[in-house]
């Protein structure tokens, strides 16, 4: 499943990715131990280590690993942090964030990517906690996270998910739309009260609301 070739093409991503601008060893270390090429279709397998977002089922993609990174670096992920995760898609960002230790509740609303995220990340025996629904409205029964990472772009900060995020928590998201989007830090710094920071442009998919059957 995980050859000594895609092992030595998965550290020349790392190596670039780090090239590009990440710092943090944890994140650029759990990357490396999750076999990208088995996330994706069987014909992109020969592109699984470049630098690259790729289509998946449903008409989602896989994110480009600078991405996701990116994205993993900003959320600060610490070990046994609860995490919630907002478009599981493929799962390969879950697996990231289960490499960090992190305690991940991800939220799918489309049902083939949610069954068949499930499948290869148990095949490869990571343990999350999936569920089929509207990352709109988030988990609030689980509720407060500590992390929350939301992988679509939405319009702006989604309220709901507000309220979930832990006093002292943070939170990553691409806000804006099709023609734009900004990578935003939220940190909740009190029951009231949050600071918000932005870190450049990226392209994702829009966040829809409701689920797909």
């Amino acid at each position: 499943m995980d050859s000594y070739r895609h092992k030595g093409l998965r550290k020349k991503l790392i190596e670039s990715i780090r090239q590009k601008g990440i710092r943090n060893e944890e994140v650029l270390e759990a990357m490396n131990r999750v076999p990208r090429h088995v996330f994706m279709d069987s014909g992109f397998i020969n592109f699984s280590y470049t630098d690259k977002a790729f289509p998946i089922a449903a008409g989602q993609t896989i994110s480009q690993p600078y991405t996701v990174a990116f994205q993993t670096e900003l959320l600060d992920v610490q070990k046994h942090m609860k995490v919630l995760e907002i478009g599981t898609g493929s799962g390969y960002q879950t697996a990231v964030l289960l490499e960090l230790g992190a305690r991940v509740y991800t939220i799918e609303r489309q049902r083939e990517l949610f069954l068949g995220a499930q499948k290869i990340l148990g095949d490869l025996n990571y343990k999350a906690r999936f569920f089929f629904g509207d990352g709109y409205e988030g988990l609030p029964a689980f509720a407060p996270f500590d992390r929350i990472l939301i992988t679509a772009a939405a319009p702006e900060i989604p309220q709901k998910l507000m309220e979930q995020l832990a006093v002292g928590g943070i939170m990553v998201l691409p806000e804006g739309d099709r023609f734009g989007q900004k990578m935003i830090r939220v940190v909740r710094d009190t029951e009231e009260e949050h600071t918000r920071t932005e870190h450049g442009y990226f392209s994702f998919v829009p966040l829809l609301r409701g689920k797909n059957q």
